[in-house]
């Protein structure tokens, strides 16, 4: 273990103030010491306060040295040092920790992230990049700024009503959140989102995941189209070709800025479940799994389901939402499909074709289009769980409340 001169014991783990921040770095390739100390002595306000070479003398470092960021070198045998590095993750939950790599792997990110990492920076670092992470990392700290909560809204089949309720959802929380909300389109090829707000987006996901620029606001603002209703957009990209540019890193890093600069993000999708939508996934503060009365969407909701678990998913998180509820909807009852996936009933939306088909075609929010319809009241209802939980006291089923409640007021 190298500790630099000048280095002097706190007695207390001090907040992250402005860009300063002091570092354990964990590197035992010996090639890539000189590089990485350079890179971070480039950053004002870095202190390095200790070098550890070996992953065994971790946790000890971080007990001994009160730091607020850990940068650890997965390389060259990430699998030996992430479950070391998980362990001081779960020990030390103030403690933000950062990983390099020469990889980009999909499923090392994701790996990486369920280990408590927070920020995935590709060699060689970065400096901009850098900056930004310990930005992040100071406004979470200085208590300047809150982290957004991250909805995704998952289809169980084509034409089940995702996409509507995304839109609506995100109208919704934009009327009550006090902050910013953005509605984002994971529908990379055929995703509607702009269609039904009817609004153009000059920019897409593609071009800030390609962005050599850092995702500060003003960047992220430019992207951004803005609603009527005050709701951001940030559409598919305008040509198919640029859906297989956005690699699972590039958006990863998207949403994590997203969600520091909005109280909400609201994403229609992922509509795959490669490593892509995995990442996203991990990310998220809570799913709405939306399904209809039909066997079709109940069996794909189970095997969506199923992949959600195998994969490490916390199924506390997932919301199942039932759509086109009410006359004509078959031989299946909501206890039915309840009772088959083995998830709680969030909320029922009603069957309002003529509603639902009207606002579409103008490309106008049920908010607008018909604010007193039996569809906007339910959306709203939900929009409103979501953003009050502690509103819902009086329900009779405790159990989901608490976990809604555990849901935004974790730390």
């Amino acid at each position: 273990m190298y500790i630099p001169r000048g280095f002097q014991r706190s007695g207390s783990l001090a907040l992250i103030m402005g860009r300063e921040a002091r570092f354990i770095v964990l590197n035992g390739d010996e090639t890539f010491r000189a590089e990485l100390r350079s890179t971070l002595l480039k950053v004002d306000g870095v202190k390095l306060v200790a070098e550890v070479e070996e992953p065994a003398l971790l946790l000890q470092a971080v007990q001994q040295f009160p730091v607020e960021v850990l940068l650890v070198n997965l390389d060259p045998n990430p699998e030996a040092v992430l479950p070391i590095v998980g362990d001081v993750a779960g020990a030390n939950r103030e403690l933000a920790i950062f990983a390099t790599s020469e990889s980009t792997d999909g499923q090392l990110i994701l790996k990486a992230m369920r280990m408590g990492i927070k920020e995935f920076l590709p060699k060689p670092i970065d400096t901009r990049a850098l900056e930004e992470a310990i930005g992040r990392i100071a406004v979470d700290r200085a208590g300047t700024a809150t982290q957004g909560s991250l909805i995704t809204v998952v289809g169980t089949s084509g034409g089940v009503g995702a996409t509507m309720i995304t839109t609506n959802l995100a109208v919704e929380l934009a009327a009550i959140a006090e902050g910013h909300v953005t509605v984002v389109d994971l529908d990379y090829r055929y995703g509607q989102v702009a269609t039904l707000l009817d609004v153009d987006p000059k920019y897409s996901l593609a071009d800030l995941c390609s962005s050599p620029e850092a995702l500060e606001p003003q960047v992220i603002g430019r992207a951004l189209t803005k609603h009527n209703t005050g709701l951001d957009v940030l559409g598919r990209p305008n040509y198919l070709a640029e859906a297989d540019t956005i690699t699972a890193a590039a958006c990863m890093g998207v949403f994590s800025s997203l969600t520091q600069f909005n109280d909400y993000v609201v994403a229609d999708g992922p509509t795959r479940f490669d490593v892509g939508g995995q990442s996203v996934l991990a990310l998220s503060d809570v799913t709405l799994l939306v399904v209809q009365q039909l066997v079709p969407c109940v069996r794909n909701a189970r095997r969506i389901l199923e992949n959600m678990r195998d994969t490490g998913y916390n199924l506390e998180r997932a919301r199942l939402i039932c759509n086109r509820v009410g006359r004509g909807s078959g031989h299946l009852s909501v206890n039915d499909v309840s009772e088959t996936l083995g998830l709680e009933l969030f909320a029922s939306i009603p069957d309002d074709w003529e509603t639902a088909s009207g606002a579409i075609n103008l490309g106008e929010p049920f908010l607008t289009y018909s604010p007193k319809s039996k569809l906007r009241v339910a959306i709203q209802e939900i929009a409103e769980r979501l953003h009050s939980p502690e509103s819902q006291a009086d329900d009779k089923d405790t159990r989901r409340q608490s976990l809604i409640g555990r849901i935004f007021t974790v730390s």
